[in-house]
């Protein structure tokens, strides 16, 4: 078997927010908070923070897989 080749992580690519002219600084900073949610960024920081066993990511998957199949029909 192959190592790595059955992998397809996503390494998100670093979020910027520029502040426009007469712009409060809280109003950049939630555009950045939205602009890093949406990138997954903030999900991808959390998933990593500790080691997860392989078993333990197969049972998690599998239960996002049958939440999303729940959720179709």
């Amino acid at each position: 078997m192959k190592r790595g080749s059955s992998r397809k992580e996503v390494i998100p690519t670093v979020s910027e927010v520029k502040v426009r002219e007469g712009e409060t600084f809280e109003s950049a900073l939630r555009r950045f908070n939205k602009k890093i949610k949406q990138n997954g960024i903030l999900s991808e920081v959390r998933r990593r923070e500790h080691y997860e066993k392989p078993s333990v990511r197969r049972k998690r998957k599998l239960l996002a897989a049958r939440k999303r199949r729940v959720k179709s029909t």
